[in-house]
């Protein structure tokens, strides 16, 4: 890249989950919730996704943390643990 081309930084999409598992090496499962309308009777529902991250941080289950988009980490691991927002209550 030459000096006169400005590199710009591609903003990263961040999610807000639950931390249901901890049990793998620097891994955890994280829950993500959102509210959609139904096609037909246009009653909101509540739709979840499960997501690895890693986590450098240490999340511990029942943590409410924050999580950003990467590169490819493993088969089924694409998000890193940017923040834990809330500690749960142990």
């Amino acid at each position: 890249m030459s000096d006169n081309q400005i590199q710009v930084e591609k903003q990263t999409r961040t999610l807000e989950g639950r931390v249901t598992s901890n049990k793998m090496d620097k891994t955890v499962t994280v829950l993500v919730e959102r509210q959609v309308q139904h096609w037909l009777l246009g009653k909101i529902i509540r739709r979840s996704t499960k997501l690895h991250a890693q986590d450098d941080l240490g999340a511990n289950e029942g943590d409410l943390v924050r999580i950003a988009e990467c590169r490819p980490l493993s088969k089924t691991k694409h998000h890193r643990v940017v923040e834990i927002i809330t500690r749960a209550n142990v």
